[in-house]
């Protein structure tokens, strides 16, 4: 864990960015396709500290981006090539576009100045998609990591934060995956080793700090 100095330096409102990834109805919502990690997302406190922390950004002035994985009616342009997308494409609740599946769950309160992206393939909200150019327009630096699965999506996209020059921060509070001790073994063995591991409260208290310097 990092100092709280060292956090606040990385956690600079104006070059930070949260990320939300797959926080929607159809993944963590009570109607989720995966009910397990809905449950446990929920259970764990994950989804409303990623709430949390998007109000806090909010407060903060820190840019926030939801990260929202969907799929075509027709199923066109989708991966097809591993027994995830094929076990995906048969459960009963479908991330098709428009519905309310897609839409982000609550508690999290999206804002208008809130960036959302939509991405119809892959594991990775980064990889293929329009973040790495709207992260680069809005300046950014490090970007705080939260959402599920602590499985797949989240060390994807930490793993291609890193890779394209972020420094990648992590609330191990605010990512849940599946079964439950899953996460902190994922947290503890792999993304220890390659992001900041942090809190939420230690998050929100570096942008309360910064908002008492500015004002000062």
């Amino acid at each position: 864990m990092p100092s709280f100095e060292q956090l606040a330096e990385q956690l600079d409102p104006t070059s930070t960015v949260l990320l939300t990834v797959e926080c929607q109805q159809g993944v963590v919502g009570k109607d989720s396709a995966l009910p397990e990690l809905a449950a446990v997302a929920r259970s764990s406190g994950a989804l409303l500290n990623v709430s949390r922390l998007v109000a806090g950004a909010h407060e903060a002035g820190v840019q926030v981006l939801h990260a929202v994985a969907e799929r075509r009616p027709d199923g066109r342009g989708a991966n097809h090539n591993a027994r995830l997308f094929r076990a995906a494409g048969r459960l009963p609740v479908q991330q098709h576009s428009g519905t309310t599946a897609v839409r982000i769950a609550a508690p999290i309160e999206v804002a208008d100045e809130d960036l959302v992206v939509r991405r119809l393939h892959g594991l990775s909200p980064l990889a293929g998609t329009d973040v790495d150019a709207l992260l680069r327009n809005l300046g950014c630096r490090s970007l705080l990591i939260t959402g599920v699965s602590a499985n797949i999506a989240i060390p994807n996209a930490v793993f291609d934060a890193v890779n394209l020059g972020y420094t990648a921060v992590v609330p191990g509070d605010a990512i849940a995956g599946v079964p439950s001790d899953y996460t902190p073994a994922m947290i503890r063995n792999t993304l220890a080793l390659v992001a900041t591991i942090t809190t939420t409260d230690d998050v929100l208290a570096c942008w309360k700090r910064s908002r008492r310097i500015t004002r000062a």
